[in-house]
């Protein structure tokens, strides 16, 4: 059995500079990959065939459906797989599950089958799937470029504790699409506030939470009052740069120690908020 961690992301710079002639944004990003993780174990099989420990989940909507038939493709169409998946990323968070779960499909199959598929080849098929799946075949900390499809890897954000808080606003297909739909001309930025993360990062200079940035924020909280609410909530109990992850509605905070990450974890639950606490991941931390 080969076993696949999927993990999920943050987009601690989120910027959008313009909107491209194919329809979609151009986007600057700084993308950071946390260990609260998917994981997929495969065997080979008959067919393709999924389990998830997830009743809400649905192969036939999830980009892994489409990861499995290019990989099949590629070895042919012969070949068989039973994927099980345990699933802990929410759905439609703005964490990246579905991207990365087929980043993780991608990375499994080519392995189980013995393709022998190599980096760039596996970017191909990732750029044909989703703007995120590129990033996950990475992992780590990167500037994300393009429409996301153009990956820098940078060097390691310094280790933080996660603490993330799922506000109970409703999970729409679509919310990406409609919150770019939403944005204006005035929300658009030039990337250097991704830029002076980027520098920050080279120069291995201490991290500062006020280099957090997401333009969503600037139409999210107007389509979805509850997402303000919790994080006044969040706010009140002492939390401080308090961002969207993404498109929403996960809303986290970076915190630097571990017991301060307890006990605002601690606090979350008590307040009914769905907290979910993680750390950040170098590159060099994914595990297979």
């Amino acid at each position: 059995m080969l076993i696949v961690l999927a993990p999920a992301k943050l987009n601690l710079t989120l910027e959008v500079l313009a909107k491209r002639d194919d329809g979609f944004h151009e986007i600057r990003s700084v993308i950071q990959a946390i260990n609260l993780c998917d994981s997929f174990s495969f065997q080979s099989g008959d067919g393709i065939e999924f389990k998830c420990d997830l009743p809400d989940w649905v192969a036939a909507e999830s980009l892994v459906s489409r990861a499995a038939g290019l990989l099949r493709q590629a070895s042919g169409g012969s070949q068989g797989a039973s994927i099980e998946i345990s699933k802990r990323i929410p759905l439609l968070s703005g964490l990246g599950g579905d991207s990365s779960d087929a980043a993780a499909t991608l990375r499994g199959l080519n392995q189980l089958w013995e393709l022998g598929l190599s980096p760039e080849e596996l970017l191909e098929l990732a750029w044909q799937l989703g703007s995120d799946v590129a990033f996950f075949l990475y992992g780590g900390t990167a500037l994300v470029e393009g429409r996301g499809e153009i990956i820098t890897p940078l060097p390691p954000l310094p280790h933080r504790w996660v603490i993330l808080a799922l506000p109970p606003v409703p999970r729409l297909p679509g919310k990406t699409r409609r919150l770019y739909h939403s944005l204006k001309a005035s929300h658009y930025t030039d990337g250097q506030i991704t830029q002076r993360l980027v520098e920050e990062l080279k120069a291995g200079r201490g991290f500062s939470p006020s280099l957090l940035f997401n333009t969503f924020e600037n139409v999210a909280f107007s389509h979805f009052s509850e997402l303000g609410v919790s994080r006044s909530h969040m706010e009140k109990m002492g939390a401080r740069h308090v961002h969207l992850a993404g498109s929403g509605p996960a809303l986290f905070t970076l915190v630097e120690h571990k017991a301060q990450a307890e006990e605002f974890y601690t606090l979350l639950q008590r307040q009914r908020l769905a907290p979910y606490l993680a750390e950040t991941l170098d590159a060099i931390d994914r595990v297979e």
